[in-house]
């Protein structure tokens, strides 16, 4: 079963994040608290969008979406860009991850976005084999950038972190 998130998931999807984080071996690097995740997603102006995957038979939560809206200068259109796609170990191979992204799909195609996308680890052969079965392919020619903590701040202008005027 896929649903939409609800504030009362919130708990859940900070456990699942922390979990996954742990999987790809950065749970260090996990720092949003619940009020964030809360904020971010049923906020006055949310800006994050869950969903959730649950066991038919328990009803007991197992994976989840987190996505954003993205847009294509070149397509003219919004996309949906999956921060997050994770699904309990033990409930692996049971359709659950699919279905997360069946769900996504089914938004775009319903509200005329052009594009799914995500990242994934170089190293997370399991994860890359499950996307390419489904039609997912990588693109390759392209580089992610990022900027964070205190070279964000340098460049910001702000302080980096850890310093003081």
């Amino acid at each position: 079963m896929i649903r939409p998130a609800t504030p009362a998931d919130v708990p859940t999807l900070h456990t699942l994040i922390r979990e996954l984080a742990a999987y790809e071996k950065a749970p260090h690097e996990a720092r949003a608290t619940q009020e964030q995740l809360h904020e971010a997603l049923f906020g006055e102006r949310p800006a994050v969008y869950a969903h959730i995957a649950a066991d038919d038979t328990t009803g007991e939560t197992v994976g989840c979406a987190l996505w954003f809206l993205n847009f294509s200068t070149w397509r003219g259109v919004h996309g949906i860009y999956l921060e997050d796609l994770y699904v309990r170990p033990a409930a692996r191979g049971a359709g659950h991850g699919k279905a997360l992204l069946t769900e996504l799909a089914r938004l775009c195609v319903e509200r005329g976005y052009q594009r799914l996308e995500w990242s994934v680890l170089n190293w997370n052969a399991p994860s890359i084999a499950f996307y390419e079965s489904l039609g997912a392919r990588p693109q390759d020619e392209w580089t992610v950038y990022r900027l964070t903590d205190d070279a964000l701040a340098a460049l910001g202008g702000g302080e980096p972190a850890g310093t003081s005027a």
